[in-house]
């Protein structure tokens, strides 16, 4: 057997109060905008500005484009993206802008999602 053939059940049944009650709980709109949370995160250069702003609180657009190894533009681009969905604020200082994570809950699903991958348990 191939391991698509292991993988899936060999007959259709499922159990109906397990699946009213997963069903019950879902809320569509709330899923669709964490889904887009995952989304945003799924880019290699947000995350790693977002895994930088966890190693450091704040960090000027500047700082993220050097450690992106990119232009300020496209920091400054995935800064925003991380923004709009709420996982970065801003804030202006002179000529400067700065960004940090939004809350505890963003740093510790991103410091989650880290341990996750150096346990091996992600590929």
């Amino acid at each position: 057997m191939t391991k698509e053939q292991t993988d899936t059940c060999e007959i259709y049944a499922y159990d109906e109060q397990k699946t009213a009650r997963a069903a019950t709980r879902m809320n569509q709109d709330e899923i669709r905008a964490t889904s887009a949370i995952f989304k945003v995160l799924g880019d290699e250069n947000r995350f790693k500005a977002a895994w930088a702003l966890t190693i450091e609180e704040e960090l000027c657009v500047c700082d993220v484009a050097v450690i992106l190894g990119s232009s300020t533009a496209t920091a400054s681009h995935h800064l925003r993206k991380l923004s709009k969905i709420g996982l970065a604020k801003s804030r202006k200082e002179g000529k400067l802008v700065f960004y940090s994570l939004d809350d505890d809950h963003v740093r510790h699903m991103i410091t989650l999602a880290m341990e996750h991958q150096q346990e091996g348990k992600s590929r």
